[in-house]
This record gives structure tokens, C-alpha cells and sequence, in this order.
């Protein structure tokens, strides 16, 4: 079970890690445009990217 908690997030490292190391300047660019966006709409596609992984993971089972 740890192992694969460990290896899920080392995948999940590698791919936040993709973008940034592949366009930094637009990685900044969106990154700037997010955060000025309204708490609630970041909180939404928080919680859609939330129920996303886990119908993925259940459906990967």
C-alpha cells in the first residue's frame, strides 16, 4: 500500500514537473492568469480535477 501511495505521487511530481521544465514562459503566463481568478472558480476546478482523479482511479481498479 505504500508503495503505491509512493508511486502515485512520484507520477503525479512528474507530470506537474512537465510543464514548467518543457514552457516556463507559459507555464508563468497561466499561472499568472489563475491566480487572478476568483477563489470560488479556483475551489470548482479543484474539486472537478478532485472527482476526476478519483472516478479515474476507480475505473484504473
Amino acid at each position: 500500500m505504500i508503495e503505491a501511495l509512493a508511486l502515485a505521487l512520484a507520477l503525479v511530481m512528474v507530470i506537474e514537473g512537465l510543464l514548467p521544465f518543457a514552457m516556463p514562459a507559459f507555464w508563468k503566463r497561466n499561472m499568472l492568469r489563475i491566480a487572478g481568478l476568483p477563489d470560488r472558480h479556483i475551489r470548482v476546478f479543484g474539486l472537478v480535477s478532485l472527482l476526476g482523479g478519483m472516478l479515474l482511479a476507480l475505473v484504473a481498479r
